[in-house]
């Protein structure tokens, strides 16, 4: 099977979210896939990261840590910004092409084989798919440590089959509740499925609903509770530095402050922009220390220093410099509210005073009202967009969703004349926005020609 092939593959089976909750929520037939491929997720240690926004942050951040600590590295990530292998990570190298048709094949062939004779219901998923070639990827590679992101909540995930070292709960707010709940409590009690009994949790104060039950989940699993806190610089406006440096293909900036991580101080230098990052690299510290006292001894605050300063996680308030005939711009996925006030945050600090174009695109099923609430009076224009996506809201969705908002919106059906137009619009000093759903994100990134 070829790689084009394989891919096609994977996506015939559609997106997970528009199937039936029965058909992904059942963990037991992950566990059935993993037992014919005789247990890949059990011949790896493994960290399990889940919360509704920074996970990705924070795994990437971890995974850098121990790769700096010479550590050998799975990182497991979705979904993925242009290509499927930006997913599957070993020392921050993507899986190889042949590698992933090879790997997709031979899960492919146990599938059917369980589904035909019955011990599957189904052929699984996409993500239960892209979970199972991740583990028995790690596996083949012997992977020393893999960072695991949760897809979607925790407790019926199918990454949610390993027994993991440790547990890191990044922040909870309301997303997918078709899927995990109305309320935040039920949100958190998903997430907090990924902790054992007498297992670890990584974690933070989060808002007072999700505390009570990361709090009362803690105790009914006799579970240790790392507290990230101590890791979380007191930042007050004006403290810290940002750093400008030259690469239009990169954030060009670090945010600088000292640390004590280890006994010694280090001095953190993080592309990762944005006061709600802080939480993130805590959460990715606290974890690193936790497994250093578990017997990973390679771990040290050098280390983890080293480790953030190289940590790469593009399309998260990604600033592209100024180039002959562009504006500078930011790439930013924002797909919930929760996201959108952390992109508001980050663009006042950031660019208070500048004039600022949005290019907005998101799926139907988001929080697009509230979105639009959060982020477009920040906006001289908006630019309504539809990424190519079945899911995708049309232009004219997103502006009757944003009417409240007040702003301007202009609805251009595709998203290379979306940025064409908002580049016809950029005047001196104007920033322009691209944010919204991660495939809106991906796509601009192919049209500018930013690399992940």
């Amino acid at each position: 099977m070829s790689y084009q092939t394989a891919v096609a593959s994977m996506f015939a089976l559609g997106h997970e979210l528009a199937q039936t909750p029965s058909h992904k929520f059942d963990i037991s037939h992950m566990r059935v896939l993993l037992q014919a491929m005789d247990h890949p997720e059990r011949r790896f240690p493994s960290v399990l990261i889940a919360g509704t926004n920074g996970k990705g942050s924070t795994a990437a951040t971890l995974a850098s840590i121990l790769q700096a600590s010479e550590f050998k590295t799975g990182l497991y990530t979705s979904p993925h910004l242009m290509r499927i292998n930006e997913r599957i990570r070993m020392n921050g190298t993507e899986i190889s092409d042949s590698d992933f048709a090879e790997l997709h094949a031979h899960v492919d062939r146990l599938a059917a084989k369980l589904t035909e004779n019955g011990e599957l219901p189904w052929h699984p998923s996409f993500f239960e798919m892209m979970t199972a070639i991740a583990f028995e990827y790690f596996a083949r590679q012997k992977v020393e440590l893999a960072v695991l992101e949760v897809g979607m909540g925790g407790r019926l995930d199918a990454t949610n089959v390993v027994d993991p070292r440790v547990s890191v709960i990044a922040d909870i707010s309301l997303d997918h509740q078709k899927y995990l709940g109305d309320t935040l409590g039920e949100i958190a009690r998903e997430k907090m499925g990924i902790v054992r009994p007498g297992g670890v949790a990584v974690v933070l104060p989060q808002q007072p609903e999700a505390n009570d039950v990361i709090g009362n989940s803690i105790l009914e699993m006799d579970a240790r509770a790392v507290n990230a806190v101590p890791y979380v610089p007191p930042v007050s406006p004006g403290s810290g530095e940002y750093l400008a440096a030259s690469g239009a293909s990169g954030s060009g900036y670090v945010y600088r402050y000292p640390l004590q991580v280890m006994g010694e101080q280090i001095l953190v230098e993080t592309p990762l922009v944005g006061r709600h990052q802080l939480r993130n690299i805590a959460l990715a510290i606290a974890a690193a220390v936790e497994l250093s006292e578990q017997g990973f001894g390679g771990v040290t605050a050098k280390g983890i220093e080293s480790g953030i300063r190289n940590t790469r996680w593009p399309g998260r308030f990604q600033m592209i410099a100024a180039r002959p005939g562009w504006p500078e711009m930011v790439i930013d996925v924002a797909h919930n509210p929760a996201g959108a006030w952390a992109l508001r945050s980050a663009l006042s600090e950031r660019y208070e005073g500048r004039p600022l174009i949005f290019v907005f695109g998101a799926m139907r099923d988001k929080a697009i009202s509230e979105i639009a609430e959060i982020l477009f009076p920040l906006a001289e224009k908006v630019i309504a967009t539809q990424p190519e996506n079945p899911r995708a809201a049309s232009p004219q969705e997103i502006q009757q969703a944003a009417a409240r908002s007040g702003a301007e919106i202009e609805a251009i059906e595709d998203v290379p004349r979306a940025i064409e137009r908002a580049r016809q619009l950029a005047g001196a000093g104007t920033v322009i926005v691209v944010t919204g759903s991660i495939y809106m994100v991906g796509e601009v990134m192919r049209e500018i020609g930013v690399q992940v």
